[in-house]
């Protein structure tokens, strides 16, 4: 029987080896490639062109420590010596639309198509960032409080900060987390719910004993314990209101 085929590229070997980082050198990112990595993100597919995102690049310490704690308390968006904060931009589409006389209604198609511009666009600078050698880690407790977040960059109306990502070079790398079991998350033609339970607490104790590697105390249902603990109740009530407030709408 023939040898299975390793296939391999530098975009998979840099996905592959992704972690967080959330412990940085001081070493500083220079202009020049931090602009590289931002044009190379830049080309992330977007819905119909209309590239409804913004990225503000932070590097002030103060804004950043500001930041870090409106995220509660985040060092690691102090240490790292870029943040940017990967923003929904409806405002633009807004000013183009003025320009011909009309008005543009938003609604939840416009902010889904907004949030998934960012995000897409933040996965790229992430993986760009990380093919160089550099680390990152993304916060989406920048929607703790947005709209103090908002303020803090200048938005206008019709965006909002839909996560963040600091970047910088890693003084520490961790070890992988271990991921969900492919089954759980690939389906074939159809979704599939047999075996799931299984499955999950296989994931349970995976991700357990990778805790008690490091040294973290853990409890034996690593992940469905965590999942029914954080979403037990509804998160972040106040953010619909606040997005509106910002000048989204959904209905």
């Amino acid at each position: 029987m023939a040898l299975e085929t390793i296939i391999s590229s530098s975009a998979i070997d840099t996905l592959n080896t992704h972690v967080s980082v959330r412990k940085y050198s001081t070493d500083p990112i220079s202009d020049e490639l931090l602009n590289t990595l931002i044009e190379a993100a830049r080309r992330s597919p977007t819905s119909s062109n209309t590239q409804t995102y913004s990225l503000i690049v932070v590097r002030d310490p103060q804004k950043k420590a500001k930041l870090a704690e409106l995220a509660g308390g985040q060092k690691h968006i102090e240490v790292a010596p870029v943040f940017v904060a990967l923003c929904a931009d409806m405002y633009r589409m807004n000013v183009a639309a003025q320009l011909h006389g009309e008005t543009t209604h938003p609604n939840l198609e416009s902010f889904l198509i907004a949030t998934i511009d960012a995000s897409l666009v933040g996965m790229s600078l992430a993986i760009a960032a990380e093919s160089v050698g550099l680390g990152t880690v993304m916060i989406g407790a920048m929607r703790n409080h947005p709209y103090e977040v908002a303020e803090l960059l200048g938005l206008p109306q019709g965006v909002y900060v839909a996560y963040g990502l600091c970047i910088g070079y890693p003084e520490v790398i961790p070890n992988q987390k271990p991921r969900l079991p492919q089954g759980v998350v690939v389906h074939h033609e159809h979704y599939k719910t047999s075996d799931i339970i299984a499955d999950l607490q296989a994931h349970d104790n995976a991700l357990a004993t990778h805790y008690r590697s490091e040294g973290r105390e853990t409890i034996d249902a690593a992940w469905t314990g965590f999942i029914a603990e954080r979403f037990n109740k509804p998160i972040r009530t106040h953010l619909r209101g606040v997005l509106e407030r910002l000048g989204f709408r959904f209905e």
